[in-house]
């Protein structure tokens, strides 16, 4: 255990966009997501009360934990108190009273990740301030996280969230059995998020559009035992849809497009010089999918994705889970007012150009 209480630490973690792979991860395929620099900040400052004092100005919510393990079992959503619960497991447990205030600008409930970037800077600051039994690094990080918002409840996520604001930059996720990741460090220009101000449905569509991809997966692998879903392509989709049920054969070519665009996204990241116009194109394809296929669209993101296209934009697509939340953008570079003025002409509450983060940090 760490006795030496560090007496001030702030910690910052960026939001998240999707660029490639929605709707993936929770079938164990890959993505690709980067950190954008909107950020969650967590200041912490000893206290002599034997308290964690927790305050959330932006949201008006102040909790209040015991040191020690005695803080009752978390509900559902209970991120804070859940990963304190996680991080017992790993040694990390609160032997003096901190103070903390938690405040972001990145937007709630609109497909940006708020969520896991409130997660990410509560553990950094767990583990800098009472000590872990493990090396820590950015990936332990991220683990903890996504088992504090995933695997502790059972919750229907994939990891897409929390390791891209943990790892930062722009990441390759292989969120399968053989899970790794391919991190790329180049910049991309032209990056713009536009909020709908409509909430994203989370948990609702996630568990309903996996039920059904899944259920599909499942006819296809009973009755062909060569089938592997990370390996199927397009051009295999007419014999295997022959064994998918009317209602459910959507959702599988959903899955196989969703994830052959994916991988020719990946092919451009790992290019020395990246091709925009190439990853607009893939991620206009990427949209259609999304809406067409699975129903993630509302009318105000289409007639967002519209402006935005109509504004010279290269690529447009929704983010997250869908129906409400936001959109990501490629612009031409030079040209991020003119879309952005175009995405709030056309009905976005917000809208602003954003730059590719390093991922969660300590800053004091």
């Amino acid at each position: 255990m760490n006795k030496m209480h560090k007496e001030k630490i702030v910690v910052k973690a960026p939001g998240r966009t999707c660029l490639f792979g929605d709707h993936q991860d929770y079938l164990g395929l890959p993505v690709i997501a980067c950190a954008i620099d909107r950020y969650m900040l967590l200041k912490g400052e000893i206290n002599n009360n034997g308290q964690l004092i927790v305050n959330m100005p932006d949201v008006g919510h102040t909790r209040t934990f015991k040191i020690g393990k005695d803080n009752g079992t978390p509900e559902q959503g209970d991120f804070l108190l859940t990963a304190l619960k996680v991080l017992e497991k790993y040694g990390c447990i609160p032997d003096k009273g901190y103070t903390v205030e938690i405040t972001s600008n990145i937007a709630i409930n609109a497909g940006t990740s708020s969520s896991s970037a409130l997660l990410l800077v509560w553990v950094q600051f767990l583990v800098e301030a009472f000590g872990c039994d493990r090396k820590v690094d950015k990936g332990l990080l991220s683990q903890l996280a996504y088992e504090a918002e995933v695997t502790y409840h059972g919750s229907p996520g994939g990891k897409m969230d929390q390791y891209s604001i943990g790892m930062g930059n722009i990441i390759y996720l292989e969120t399968g059995d053989k899970f790794s990741y391919e991190m790329f460090y180049q910049p991309i220009s032209g990056l713009i998020v536009a909020e709908s101000g409509i909430p994203k449905q989370t948990t609702g569509v996630l568990g309903e559009l996996k039920t059904k991809a899944l259920m599909a997966i499942d006819e296809v692998a009973k009755n062909c035992p060569d089938f592997n879903l990370e390996t199927a392509t397009e051009e295999d989709l007419p014999k295997y849809l022959e064994y998918v049920s009317e209602d459910l054969k959507i959702y599988f070519s959903a899955a196989i497009i969703n994830h052959s665009i994916t991988q020719k996204a990946l092919q451009e990241f790992k290019k020395t010089e990246l091709n925009v116009e190439r990853i607009g194109e893939l991620m206009n394809h990427h949209h259609h999918i999304l809406k067409d296929y699975l129903d993630l669209t509302v009318p105000k993101i289409d007639n967002m994705v519209d402006a935005a296209l109509a504004a010279g934009a290269l690529g447009a697509k929704i983010v997250g889970s869908g129906r409400g939340g936001s959109i990501v953008v490629l612009a031409k570079d030079g040209d991020q007012d003119k879309v952005v003025k175009a995405l709030i002409e056309g009905g976005a509450e917000n809208a602003y150009a954003v730059s590719v983060d390093e991922g969660v940090r300590i800053v004091q």
